[in-house]
């Protein structure tokens, strides 16, 4: 059980970093940009900014937010298939 969560968790992280470093970042970022030029109002350089580090720092965000999932899904692998080895040896 230990083996297939930690599988579960593994491909959810790469799905997770997928989604923040695309989408939500660099996609996001993006939007945010032309959002800012396009509004009516005047445009504040915060927001532009924002959008510009979303965009710079899609890459980071999408490792880390993958990465804090995967090592515990790795973990749960490696400890699953260590029990399991053990279990399986031939006694003499």
């Amino acid at each position: 059980m230990k083996v297939m969560l930690g599988l579960f968790m593994m491909a959810v992280a790469v799905i997770l970093g997928l989604y923040v470093g695309v989408v939500v970042c660099f996609i996001g970022g993006i939007v945010d940009l032309i959002n800012q030029i396009k509004s009516p109002s005047p445009v504040e350089a915060g927001a532009i900014a924002w959008g510009i580090a979303k965009i710079v720092f899609a890459t980071v965000a999408g490792w880390f937010s993958a990465v804090v999932v995967f090592l515990p899904g790795l973990g749960l692998c490696a400890s699953g298939l260590k029990n399991k080895n053990v279990n399986l040896r031939k006694e003499r």
